[in-house]
């Protein structure tokens, strides 16, 4: 079971669902126009060489995110 609290907490390979944001303005609206609402199912694929940014497969599109924006995001292991 994963014991992250927040998206950049995922190691590759670890799965958890979106629990909420704590994200201001225009980033919260970003995330949430990537898929990233409550419920979502969120996977890490990896991380670059020096861990920022990191790529997650979010409803079938991989994106990649900054740590800095996924530490916006709250998750709940699966």
């Amino acid at each position: 079971m994963n014991t992250a609290n927040h998206l950049a907490g995922l190691l590759p390979g670890q799965t958890a669902a979106v629990t909420g944001l704590c994200a201001p303005g225009t980033i919260r609206r970003r995330l949430q126009d990537i898929g990233l609402i409550q419920g979502t199912v969120v996977e890490c694929l990896g991380k670059s060489p020096l861990g920022d940014p990191a790529a997650y497969l979010i409803r079938g599109a991989v994106i990649a995110l900054r740590d800095q924006d996924a530490a916006c995001v709250r998750v709940e292991g699966m």
